[in-house]
């Protein structure tokens, strides 16, 4: 594959939607014009849908690039745990050490600020950290302004590289979903936006085994795997376990994007030594 820094795709021209947008409105104005409300109002509807649906699906382009699987053909994946840091922290690290596998955790700023000690184990640990804004504000992210999504993503940069000496690379959206005004403050901050291409829905659920399985389903070289810690129902670091177990026994170990020669040229599928398909 590509070096892996290829990979970290900052947006370079923000407002790149416009260009469509503007356009399709000025059309629509047009037909309105030419032939009256119930057409025009039923093509500005039409007209709104990509728009409002980019915002809403985690893998969607328009509005900023943005990494949804490793382009790898071992059996590689990356997990990444959102939410925290929390209670669990620490008993997720100690699974992974268990496991002899790492992650990234996209942690959020204010929770980070209040529990530095957790965001330097992750570090001492040898996870990544990325950034899943300040506040999480989960009910409206997909709604915020210009104003407040550039604080909740700079708030949360500041903190987690004051905590960590390093600026963070990687963005998780709350909830995935991103507006028009996600691309700005990335940009500012050279961040690069991560979606998924595995998830069991863990942050509502708390049955393990529905979810690793729901996660299994979707395995494939390179998949980034999307879990939680801290979900209200108490049940992540139990739901972590049987992933792990899940990837285990398909012969999936883990990998972290920015690892040197970690993330290589199409090696050839493997299995790990001591794992079975």
């Amino acid at each position: 594959m590509d070096d892996p820094g290829t990979l970290h795709r900052v947006p370079k021209w923000p407002h790149a939607w416009l260009a469509l947008f503007l356009p399709s409105q000025l059309l629509v104005a047009l037909a309105w014009w030419s032939w009256g409300w119930p057409i025009g109002l039923a093509l500005l509807l039409l007209s709104h849908l990509p728009f409002v649906a980019a915002v809403l699906m985690p893998r969607a382009r328009l509005y900023a690039p943005v990494l949804a699987r490793l382009p790898l053909t071992g059996r590689r994946v990356w997990i990444t745990i959102d939410d925290g840091p929390s209670d669990d922290t620490l008993p997720l690290l100690d699974l992974l050490d268990r496991h002899g596998e790492r992650a990234t955790f996209f942690l959020v700023g204010e929770r980070a600020a209040r529990r530095p000690e957790l965001v330097a184990e992750i570090l001492r640990r040898g996870h990544g950290i990325g950034n899943h804004s300040h506040t999480h504000p989960q009910a409206w992210f997909w709604a915020l302004g210009p104003r407040r999504m550039a604080r909740e993503i700079s708030r949360a940069q500041q903190t987690l590289t004051g905590l960590t000496g390093t600026p963070p690379r990687w963005f998780r959206s709350v909830v995935g979903m991103t507006n028009p005004f996600v691309a700005g403050p990335l940009r500012k901050h050279g961040l690069a936006r991560v979606a998924w291409s595995a998830r069991g829905y863990d942050a509502v659920r708390a049955d393990p085994a529905r979810v690793a399985a729901d996660v299994g389903r979707d395995l494939a070289p390179g998949a980034i795997v999307l879990l939680h810690e801290g979900a209200p129902h108490g049940r992540s670091v139990d739901t972590v376990a049987a992933v792990l177990e899940r990837l285990r026994a398909e012969g999936y170990a883990t990998v972290l994007p920015e690892d040197p020669g970690a993330v290589t040229a199409a090696q050839p599928s493997t299995v790990p030594a001591g794992r079975t398909r």
